[in-house]
């Protein structure tokens, strides 16, 4: 299937450098009316790499998306995207959390995946026919072409993520953030997400996904970027979700209890 979408690409993403990291951050440091809300960050991320961005609630993921995607200045440091600043790239595509979104605006499934168009298309140019085959075939990679015309707020959660995954898709998207996707799906949902993020990879799209599931992050991505407001620890899930590294993190809200099994890891950041 991914065959077909690539046979659909209209054009390739303009000013990469295939020799520069195809992420990079530098330094970076973002304040809000002088408060730090991301200081000292750096790292690089390479094509078809997943990581699993890990920090408690309050620690500079969504902002660390904003600035990823350009649509967020750094007070200072550098992001570059295959040796370019995000600004003007339409190779990444952020995909904000669900309470951020208006569910009840009239649109369809098949046309949030044809927003995803845009920045080929032009901001002010009719869709053509190969646009539309592209979207089709965008519907029909995510199993949604059954609901391509279902109002957005009849969708389930599940469904939900997997249309964003389309407009990524239909965007051509060679970088997918997704800010807590995961967040009140059940098993079955969640594993249709995960079958998704696959085949991206066969695809060799990178993709950071925020997740306060360690397990999943431990069990499911390449890498883990543990956060709060700096980077506390970027590699092998294993290596960086040490005892020391998650208290640095997360304080006394979680709790490390030793069993025959292992070291047993709970959160109780719902209690005061």
């Amino acid at each position: 299937m991914f065959e077909k979408i690539r046979s659909l690409k209209l054009s390739k993403p303009s000013a990469h450098d295939d020799d520069a990291p195809f992420l990079k951050v530098s330094d970076l440091h973002v304040r809000y009316d002088g408060i730090p809300a991301l200081a000292n960050i750096s790292f690089e991320l390479n094509l078809g790499e997943h990581v699993a961005l890990v920090g408690p609630n309050g620690a500079g993921k969504s902002t660390l998306f904003k600035v990823i995607s350009g649509v967020l200045p750094p007070t200072s440091g550098q992001v570059k995207i295959s040796g370019e600043s995000p600004a003007g790239h339409i190779c990444i595509a952020y995909l904000p959390q669900s309470n951020d979104v208006n569910w009840r605006f009239p649109v369809t499934v098949r046309d949030v995946v044809m927003m995803g168009r845009v920045g080929k298309m032009g901001l002010f140019t009719w869709p053509r026919n190969k646009d539309w085959d592209f979207v089709n075939a965008c519907l029909e990679q995510v199993n949604l072409t059954d609901l391509a015309f279902r109002q957005i707020e009849e969708l389930s959660g599940g469904q939900k993520q997997r249309m964003f995954i389309a407009r990524a898709l239909a965007q051509e998207a060679e970088l997918v953030m997704m800010d807590e996707p995961l967040n009140g799906l059940d098993i079955n949902s969640q594993e249709e997400v995960f079958n998704i993020f696959e085949l991206l990879k066969k695809q060799n799209v990178s993709v950071i996904v925020a997740t306060h599931d360690l397990g999943l992050a431990s069990e499911r991505f390449d890498k883990a970027m543990l956060l709060n407001h700096t980077l506390l620890g970027y590699g092998k899930p294993e290596e960086i979700f040490s005892e020391v590294n998650l208290k640095n993190a997360y304080g006394t809200h979680l709790q490390f209890i030793e069993t025959k099994e292992g070291t047993m890891v709970i959160d109780d950041t719902c209690c005061p």
